[in-house]
């Protein structure tokens, strides 16, 4: 496969808006307080003009090649008019779930040192509440989204973003920068303590530019829809794919399992990605007669469970492609009807994979270790923490990747993700399958959201954990665990039974809308419930 032909994503929109100007490759969806899909395109014309024109106000605040800037906000086209700017200034882009609050956000602020941010106005109160702890800040830059003048006080300079696109002037040259210069730093989920900053760079996300075609599965007339949060790697491959192959792309402001089917038909997708803990959401919903009645053909899935597999093809008439990656490199995939169902695929071009033991020596087939990675012509892997040179040196060892999950390798090739490195819940001496269980719980009436996962009591045996199941209940004035015990008796093997059901009015999550352990067991800690 020939390279990529520009060295960043400035210099493909530069291209394309002189190529293919008025193809509305961007719609931006979101559901009104009317229960109605509003939306707002942007062809490449559009997306060259506004991030000159922001580019041109960014460079008059002093934004200059080399500094940092936070973006907080939802999925709106401000965010890419951003993407666009920072990348012909040649300044690195910090993407922050606007959700975030409080420590970790002046952890993610301060680690980074940002010199300023461009957040929509819901984020802004959280912004200014840590803005003291960050000395490197000088400005904000604020995305009305209610139509509204800015409300609060700011200790910054903050300017509306509307303002900065008047920023009249001649087209600025784009920033010379080397493609291994840092696009932007991508916070890693941080589930388990403070979340590491993953450099990525131009030439990586140009090589995903070219990612979609080459699959083989997708094609020239296919339209993408992703729900996915452009501060997740996941959402950025979707885009960048598309805007690299002008695949028109649709993208909710935010994921939405309630409309999912109705935006697809509306705007004729035919394929979308789908994160593990989306998965039994969308299937739990309540079964309609024109489920099947969609135009989507493939659904490229992480995490889909074995035993929803072909139920899932089957209810909504579409096929089924896993695939397995990470921020950090190295990507595996089962096309449709190909693989096993349930295993995560093989390698993808340029990759090659093995389960090691704990001492790096390769595993035999059907035998659990850890998942690892190398470039299939040896070259070096390089994996950049920002200011974490231990934790980049231990993810590269000898010249392999290392996932961090546990799987194995089946006589053909075919690979299988069991869980985490010490995320699995062992119980009574087996492994418990918390994805099993969920959806099992998420098939009872009584329940809206559920995550099971595993604490560590002092009755415990050791190396074990108490099955906990988070439930987020249908209708709580209703809520009784108690019948909830008797259904998972009635539908669970005797170890699969949680022994502790933790009722909460929402579960804690990520971007990616993955369950956030930790703050589940503050949670539980909190209410004496262990």
């Amino acid at each position: 496969m020939n390279g990529p032909a520009h060295t960043n994503l400035a210099a493909l929109i530069t291209d394309k808006a002189q190529t293919n100007p008025d193809l509305a490759i961007l719609t931006f969806v979101t559901v009104g307080t009317d229960g109605q899909l509003e939306d707002e395109t942007r062809t490449y014309r559009q997306l060259f003009d506004h991030g000159q024109a922001l580019a041109r106000g960014l460079n008059d605040l002093g934004v200059s090649q080399g500094d940092k800037l936070a973006v907080m906000m939802n999925n709106h086209p401000e965010f890419v008019e951003t993407m666009v700017a920072s990348g012909i200034l040649g300044a690195a882009l910090v993407p922050i779930d606007p959700r975030t609050m409080g420590a970790k956000l002046s952890y993610m602020l301060e680690f980074t040192e940002c010199q300023g941010a461009i957040c929509a106005d819901y984020a802004l109160p959280s912004l200014l509440s840590v803005v003291a702890n960050c000395p490197e800040f000088k400005w904000l830059v604020v995305v009305s989204t209610a139509d509204l003048p800015l409300a609060p006080r700011t200790p910054l300079p903050a300017i509306l973003f509307s303002d900065l696109l008047q920023a009249a002037g001649e087209p600025l040259a784009l920033a010379e920068q080397d493609p291994d210069d840092t696009m932007f730093m991508m916070f890693t989920s941080g589930t388990t303590g403070n979340p590491k900053a993953v450099h990525f760079t131009h030439r990586k996300y140009m090589g995903i530019t070219l990612g979609p075609l080459s699959a083989g599965f997708i094609t020239s007339s296919d339209r993408y829809y992703t729900g996915l949060s452009l501060t997740h790697i996941n959402a950025q491959g979707t885009m960048a794919g598309a805007l690299g192959q002008e695949l028109c792309c649709v993208i909710s402001r935010k994921f939405t399992k309630t409309r999912l089917w109705d935006i697809t038909r509306r705007y004729g997708c035919t394929t979308f990605n789908l994160l593990g803990g989306m998965i039994p959401e969308i299937y739990a919903m309540p079964e309609k007669p024109d489920d099947a009645d969609n135009p989507i053909r493939v659904v490229q899935s992480a995490g889909m469970p074995a035993h929803l597999w072909e139920k899932f093809e089957k209810r909504f008439g579409l096929k089924l492609t896993e695939v397995y990656g990470a921020t950090e490199g190295g990507a595996m995939r089962n096309p449709p009807g190909t693989g096993p169902v349930g295993s995560i695929g093989k390698p993808i071009s340029g990759w090659v994979a093995e389960i090691l033991d704990d001492h790096g020596a390769v595993c035999a087939a059907n035998v659990e270790g850890e998942i690892c990675f190398r470039k299939e012509d040896n070259s070096p892997i390089i994996v950049q923490y920002y200011k974490n040179t231990k934790a980049s040196s231990d993810k590269v060892r000898n010249g392999w990747l290392h996932m961090g999950d546990l799987g194995h390798k089946d006589d053909n090739g075919w690979f299988y993700f069991h869980h985490r490195v010490g995320g699995g819940v062992r119980r009574n001496g087996d492994f418990v399958n918390t994805t099993l269980v969920e959806t099992v719980l998420m098939g009872s009436p009584l329940v809206a959201d559920v995550f099971v996962y595993g604490v560590a009591k002092e009755s415990n045996v050791a190396g074990e954990k108490t099955l906990v199941a988070a439930v987020v209940p249908a209708d709580p004035t209703g809520y009784d665990s108690g019948q909830l015990l008797d259904y998972c008796r009635e539908h669970l093997e005797r170890n699969d039974v949680p022994e502790i059901f933790q009722a909460l009015i929402e579960i804690p999550k990520t971007i990616s809308e993955k369950p956030i352990e930790k703050d589940c067991i503050e949670l539980l800690v909190a209410s004496e419930l262990v």
